[in-house]
Parts: C-alpha cells; structure tokens; sequence
C-alpha cells in the first residue's frame, strides 16, 4: 500500500495564474465596468425585490462584509429610482383647533420650500399691513365713535343722577373707592359734626334721600360692565373688520398659486381665522404675558407670535445645495433636472437610532422648562426615502433600542408616526406634541450577516413577513479566464475611480492568485471585494515608493507580505517559543502514541497554522476513550464529536467479537484557551493506534484531517495555513527531507501554497502526502503496512492493524484475570476469542 501512494508533486500545490492570459498589457487598457462580479444569485434577487411593490416584498441582503452587498444593492437602486416619479414633499403646520397635534401637509414634489417661503412673506405683509390699517383717520374716527357713544350713555346716566341731588342738597363725590354720596351745604360736603348739627328732620330727610340715590347709583354701576362689555364687543367687531380688510386681500393673493391643492387652501382660511382672532399680537410688541408675570424675558417660541404661521419643511425633494454635495450629504442617487430631483430617492442611514429612523420632536430648554413646538419636528430616514427606498444595516438597527420594533410597525401600518423613545417604551417623558402620521411608501433593505438573518427569522416571524426576499452573496465564485479578466476590469475601475496606477499583467495576475487564497480553494475565486480592493491600493502605494509608473507582481507581493508582517505578531511568537522548546513540538525521532496535529488561529482577518503535540495513553479499562479536553471544558462539541467518531472506529473495526477492555486518554498538549473542531480526529487516531500496537509514529510528520466510522479521512478548511505552520517549524529547525504532512485527498484542489513551501517541496526536502483512509496515513507515519483483513477479518503479521488487535486482546486477558482474582471459583462470562 505504501508503494503506491507517492507524495504530491510541486505542480498540485499552487496554481498559478498565467499573465499571457489576459488580453492586455495594463489595466489602463481595459474599459471600466460597473458591475459586481460573481453575485448572479444575488443579482436576481436584487433585481426581484425591487421590481415586486406588493406589500411584504423587502430584501434582506445577506453575505459576508466586503462582499459589494451595499455597493451593488446602491447602483441597482438608484437606477430603477431614476425611472420612478418623484414623490411628494412633506410639511407640518399648526393645528389652530389642537396645538398638540400638528397637521401633516403633503406637497408636489419642489413645493414645500416655496409654500414656506410664501407664508414667511405673508407673515411680513399682514406684519406691516395690519398696524397700518389700525393707525389709518379711518380706524381712529369709528374707534372715537364707539368711544363717545359710550362716553354719552355714561353721561347720560350720571348726569341725571348728579342734578337730582343737588336738587335735594346731595353731592356726587369720586373718591379713590369710586363714587359716592354725601350731604353738601353752600356747595361744601358736609362734616359729619356738622351734619349733626341739622335739625332732625332735616337729617332724616337727606339721608332718606341719600338711601334713594344710592340704589339708583348702583343700579347706574351694575350697567356699567354690560356697557363696557358692548363697548368691547364693538371693538372687537370692528377690530375684525379692519383686520379683513387689512387681510382678506392678501390670503387671497396668497392662495392664487395654490389653487389646486385643498389642504393648503383650508390651512391658509385657518390662518385667516386666527389672524382675525388674535390679531393684538399685530398690534403689540410688548414682552409676552406669561412671561411678563413671572418677571423673565420670553422665551424663544414666546418671543415670536408668528411661528404658528410657519412651514416646517419636512421632506423637500429638490436638489441638494451646492454645500451638501461638496461635504457628500446628500442622500439622493438621481441627477437633478430643472431643480428638482430626477427620480426616487434613496437614502442610506448609518446610524438608525429610532429619531434618526422615525424623526424626533425636539425640545427646547427655557429657564429649566423644556418647550416644544410643530416647528422643532424634525425628518427621519423613512420621511426622506418616503416614496423611494432605504437602506439599513440589520446589525445597527437590532442594537438600538425600540427601532427595530418601530420599523416593523410603521411597514405593517404603513404609516409614519413620530414618537420619542419614552413613548415607544411606554414611559411618559415631558409634554411633547403629537404629529398626524404621514402615509408610508417605501422600499427598506437590510444589510447583515447570514446567520443574523436566520436566527431573526427564526426568533421573530413578523421578520419573515416584511423581509420576503433575500439576497444570498456568495464569498467565492469559479476561477476561470472568464472571472481572471473580470477580476482585471474591477480593478481597472478602480484605479481610474482612485486615480491608482495601472497593473501589467504580472501584477494582475498575482491579484487572481492571491484571490484563490483567499477563497481557500485553487478552483475558486474570493469574492470579498474589501480585501482584493485593498490589496491593490497597497500595491499602488509600494510602487509609488519605488518611482514605478505601473504597478507590478513584486510590488503586490510586497504588499502581501507587509499585510501578514503587520499581523502575525502572535504566529511569530508562537514559532518563537517553539524553537525554543517552550512549546515541545517534534520534528524528527519516533514516538508511540505522540504524534503533531495541526491547528488554524484566526486573528480576525489573518489566520496562522500553530502545530499542537498530541499525546495518548491506554490502559486497562471498560472501553473508554477519554477526551481530556472536554473532561475540562476546554474542548467544543465538534471535538468531542470527532473522539466518539474515532472510538467507535476502533471498536468496530477491532473489537467487533471481544470486549473493548481499554482505557485511553487524548491530549492536546500545552493547550491553554480551547479546542474545537473535528480536524484532529485522524491525527488522535493515530497515536491511539500506536499506543495499543506500540510501533512508533515518526515525529517528522504533521497530521491533519477528520475521520469518519469507516476509517475515511475527510476533508477540514485552513489547509494552506496549516501546513505553511509545520512548515515553518521544520524550516527552522533544519529540513531533512524526512518531513512533511499528511492532508485528505479531498483538501488537494485547496492547495495554494507559498512559494517557499513549492520550492522545498521540489527540493524533496519537504513532502506533502494526501491520503484517504486510515490506513493510508499510518502506513506513512510509521513505516510498518497497516494491513488487510483476510475473510475472517484477521490481518496479516507485521502489520499494524495485527498489532492492534494484539494489543486489545492483552487488555482483554487482563481484564479476564483481574475478574478471576477478583471472584474466585467464578470463571468469566466472557470468552476469549481464540477459544473459536
């Protein structure tokens, strides 16, 4: 069997990209494309989500970060929202009937901003047109005839009064309590001593006539208000005929440009109404009442009687300034025509905290009281994509608190409700306003991970309903000459996007390399456009060092290699430690039971091979093989999974007609912070087989690779790194050519090497060998066949496999004489099966 398994030759172990390949000698020769390569899938679900406006339909984008999810979802939009109409304009105006409940004012799309500007104007005309009609000749003479027609009716019924007493020796006296009378003589009011001095008939009279005036006189008092009530109601009659006059004209010309949109017109014969009824705050510019009585000056909505005529512009879909494109704050894809946008728009929200999502009233904090009005409504991202679509990252939008609710519940309703977050958590906050919802029309995406999608739909069904479609990006696609030039025409964008340099093809062609590596498969291509984009702005830094006009393979290599020098602190410690023999890995000698598996650490974007001891002990037991890794918690299920396989291997292969009287123990030794995964089973099985056949394992080798129940290794992931891992402690302590590493033969088409590891290996200092059973690899690993079973199921002598099965049948004798001298006179139930 060992002689006909041979290592792998230099050619399977990295396949290169061939320049002559591309049809170009740089990418400046290359025309630049726009699309995302490699997300057919991806694509047609994009392309589904948008065109389907039945209720329900929102796409759900879901793949790995760097994959173009935002990027192609972006252009894909903006491109069907150029199409679409331009949806309406949104304001809020005061609610004169209920202040606390703003009205919503939906507007043609570029209207808003000129409804707000005509009614700042006609604020400042009925400003100047309304004290000028209170100051006319013509206001002043009805005003002094109202006036004097009171003065009259008050003259009239005082001056009666007044000759009535005098006639009967009585005066008429204003004092500071009001008026009153009193007995006079030669035109001077009495004293009360002199009045007791009148003889008493003369007393008795006057005060009899005092007592019958005074009635009079009250009766005369208790008009006075009725008087002085129709006097105002006159004024105020004719205080609301000057302010028509003064206004009627001016609401009317105000409604000219607006004559086919009704809601405007009602609320400009609201703001007509209230003028007519408030129209002191016209006429006086004195210090506001409230304010006033508590002796502060007015606050800032105090201050300004006419923000209730104001037009808070919501949603004003014009074009963005000339400041907001220069700072990049416009949210808007379409390009503007005639001043207005030329399509739906689309809005991406960084930060969707439930007021940047849903809008917020603000408040304002005036001498410790917080104050409010329609005015400090302020848009969120549903107001701005209202009509058109928004894009939302899932993770962001889970993490604050009450906004994924709200979302749900404004797209279930399809209504846009302002709420503070003390409502939306049923908490009562200050007094704060309540706006009319506004009609949601929108389409939302959802940017996220896949198992974030999966395990919000599993724990939230409503999510499954409002996020009907989903859009599965891939993080590899095929390698071919087809996706190498696709590749080239990315970058080629890019570099004329970035004002990069150019790549030759050398260059382009170690970016497809590298992009295999990436995917970890020779066959495929990573489609995790960050990583590739980054790589080569790297390069076009390093050549830019160099002087180079073009950036070549050396200076993307460059870049590779400054990548990892940057990252692989740890790795460098860890081989450090190594040749130092603080961590004991072998790398030549033999041992039984001890063998090297190999492990992956991944340091967030970078991933290093760490090689790992692994020793096994038997002993004398009920058939337990004892994972010491999980018997301390530092192992994970995947791992435990991989030791059941394995025992169950054992036992069915070699123990099939005799008890498994066997204790054995597996170690990573020197493991500190956990193990998981299967990738180790092979490696655990084999110094499991060493330890009962007691045939050492050459210390040369590292093993990777899982096993299955029948004895076949399969396939694990980070193979590259794992085997560049051993690699790297051979290199270092000398390479014999009596190293090397066994790997499945499904990991082969993995393959993609460094060029280090290539080179030793067609040195033959260095061999890989793929195998795909058991047998296979402890053949290699010690130098003995392991052996076939013959029909019986025995397997020859001098075998591995014959070695086991000995050493299981020792345990199983001593496990019988443990049993005798333990229950004298008492033979055991079990049979030893050479008694067959």
């Amino acid at each position: 069997m060992t002689g006909r398994l041979k290592p792998l030759p230099p050619g399977a172990l990295y396949t290169p990209c061939d320049p002559a390949d591309f049809p170009f000698a740089t990418t400046a020769e290359i025309d630049p494309v726009e699309d995302v390569i490699g997300q057919d899938r991806a694509v047609a679900a994009v392309r589904f989500a948008i065109g389907m406006k039945h209720h329900g339909f929102n796409l759900f984008a879901m793949g790995p970060e760097g994959t173009g999810k935002y990027s192609l979802i972006r252009r894909f939009l903006e491109l069907r929202a150029a199409g679409e109409p331009v949806p309406d304009d949104w304001g809020y105006v005061n609610n004169f009937d209920e202040p606390h409940r703003p009205r919503a004012l939906r507007l043609p799309p570029g209207r808003a901003a000129p409804l707000a500007a005509d009614m700042d104007r006609l604020v400042e005309e009925l400003r100047a047109a309304i004290p000028a009609a209170f100051e006319s000749d013509a206001y002043r003479a009805q005003r002094a005839v109202i006036d004097q027609r009171f003065k009259q009716r008050h003259e009239e019924a005082f001056g009666g009064l007044h000759e009535r007493a005098q006639s009967q020796g009585i005066a008429l006296v204003r004092t500071q309590a009001g008026l009153v009378l009193a007995p006079v003589a030669d035109g001077e009011v009495l004293e009360p001593q002199d009045f007791a001095k009148l003889p008493k008939d003369e007393q008795e009279r006057r005060t009899q006539a005092m007592a019958d005036l005074q009635k009079e006189l009250e009766a005369h008092l208790a008009e006075i208000p009725k008087w002085e009530k129709a006097q105002r109601q006159e004024i105020r009659k004719l205080n609301r005929q000057v302010t028509r006059q003064a206004v009627d004209h001016l609401i009317e010309e105000a409604k000219r440009p607006w004559t086919g949109l009704p809601a405007v017109l009602d609320h400009l014969e609201a703001v007509r109404r209230d003028v007519v009824e408030n129209v002191r705050d016209f006429l006086s510019f004195e210090q506001a009442p409230e304010a006033a009585a508590q002796g502060r000056p007015p606050s800032k909505i105090e201050a300004d009687p006419y923000r209730r005529y104001h037009v808070n512009v919501l949603v004003d879909n014009t074009c963005p300034s000339p400041v907001d494109e220069a700072e990049g704050r416009s949210d808007h894809g379409p390009a503007c025509v005639d001043g207005r946008l030329a399509g739906a728009p689309v809005v991406y929200e960084d930060h969707p905290t439930l007021p940047n999502l849903i809008g917020r009233v603000e408040h304002l904090s005036e001498f410790g009281t917080l104050v409010t009005d329609f005015n400090l409504i302020k848009a969120g991202a549903l107001h701005r994509a209202n009509g058109g679509y928004l894009i939302l990252d899932a993770r962001k939008l889970l993490t604050q608190p009450f906004a994924w609710e709200t979302l749900k519940r404004a797209l279930r309703s399809r209504r846009l409700r302002i709420e503070s977050p003390g409502e939306a958590g049923g908490l009562l906050g200050t007094v704060t306003l309540e706006p009319e919802p506004i009609p949601l029309d929108v389409k939302v995406v959802l940017l996220g991970e896949p198992q974030l999608y999966y395990v919000l739909t599993e724990s939230d069904p409503e999510a499954g309903e409002l996020f009907k479609v989903v859009a599965d990006f891939d993080n590899r696609m095929d390698r071919s000459t087809g996706s190498a030039l696709q590749y080239a025409k990315l970058i080629a964008t890019l570099a004329r996007r970035e004002n990069l340099k150019s790549l030759d093809r050398g260059a382009m062609a170690r970016v497809v390399e590298h992009g295999a590596r990436l995917a970890g498969d020779a066959e495929k291509l990573s489609t995790h456009m960050g990583s590739i984009v980054d790589l080569v702005r790297e390069a076009d830094f390093w050549a830019g060092e160099e002087g180079a006009a073009v950036v070549g393979a050396p200076h993307v290599q460059k870049a590779i290699d400054a990548r990892i020098h940057r990252a692989d602190r740890v790795r460098e410690r860890i081989q450090e430690e190594i040749r130092r023999g603080t961590l004991l890995v072998e790398t030549g000698g033999e041992r039984v039971g001890q063998i090297n598996g190999l492990a992956v650490l991944q340091m967030h974007d970078f991933a290093f091979g760490r090689p790992s001891r692994i020793s096994c002990r038997v002993r004398l037991g009920k058939g337990q093989v004892v994972d010491i890794e999980r018997e301390v918690a530092l192992g994970g299920p995947l791992h435990s999974k991989g030791v059941l396989i394995l025992a169950s291997y054992l036992g069915t292969r070699f123990a099939r007609e005799m008890p498994l009287s066997l204790s054995a123990s597996l170690v990573f030794e020197q493991s500190y912070s956990g193990v998981d995964g299967d990738s180790a089973s092979s490696a655990e099985l084999y110094a499991l087989l060493s330890a009962l056949s007691e045939i050492p394992i050459r210390q040369g080798w590292a093993v990777t690779g899982s096993v299955d129940q029948h004895g076949r290794v399969q396939a694990i992931g980070g193979v590259n790194e794992k085997i560049e891992g051993f690699f790297d402690v051979c290199r270092a302590r000398g390479l014999t050519g009596r190293q090397g590493v066994l790997i499945p033969a499904a990991n082969v088409r993995h393959l993609m090497l460094r060029r280090d590891v290539v080179e030793a290996v067609a040195a033959k200092s260095f061999r890989i060998y793929a195998v795909e059973t058991v047998d296979q690899g402890i053949e290699i690993l010690t130098g003995v066949p392991a052996g076939e079973a013959d029909a019986k199921g025995g397997f020859p002598i001098g075998s591995v496999n014959r070695a086991v099965v000995r050493g299981l049948e020792r345990l199983a004798r001593l496990e019988r004489k443990s049993e005798e001298k333990r229950l004298p006179g008492r033979r055991s139930g079990r049979r030893d099966p050479r008694e067959d």
